[in-house]
């Protein structure tokens, strides 16, 4: 899998070698939902072509008033704790090492706020499709991510 260089304004985006990418560093936002674990089969593919260091980042969301956010449980620091070791155990056995970070706040700025930290060349994530409705696109938080991100986002349908 090769992928064109592409360098931001501001940082240059993995290192280019001979026109292709090497992703040294990539960020996987984790919650339960479906979409996520489609997203971790991409990216496990990515990190062992790349022999790239892998983030799995998931986020407590407090719930806003009016909202619910049981359809995908990542509103207790357990839960996510949880979710983190299960996803860690699950790319030990694939032989690829991992380090998680778990956050709280609303899930778009923070994995945004990650990505910068940890200087991410890619962020994989999963997609709902939601995003493809004029009334999606302001709920998504892949379309969010893709609008704040420091980096190139890889959206997993």
């Amino acid at each position: 899998m090769s992928i064109n260089c592409w360098r931001s304004p501001n940082r240059a985006i993995g290192s280019c070698s001979g026109g292709v990418i090497l992703f040294n560093t990539s960020l996987l936002p984790l919650d339960r939902r479906r979409e996520a674990r489609d997203a971790a089969q991409m990216v496990a593919d990515l990190v062992k072509i790349h022999q790239s260091q892998l983030i799995l980042l998931s986020v407590v969301e407090k719930n806003p008033p009016g909202q619910d956010h049981e359809a995908h449980g990542m509103d207790s620091p357990e839960a996510v704790a949880k979710l983190l070791e299960a996803a860690q155990a699950v790319f030990s056995q694939q032989g690829i090492a991992t380090k998680t970070i778990e956050r709280e706040g609303m899930a778009s700025f923070t994995i945004c706020d990650v990505a910068d930290e940890v200087n991410a060349d890619l962020i994989v994530m999963g997609c709902r499709g939601l995003g493809l409705t004029t009334e999606g696109v302001a709920e998504s938080v892949t379309a969010r991510v893709i609008n704040l991100s420091p980096c190139p986002v890889l959206v997993v349908p």
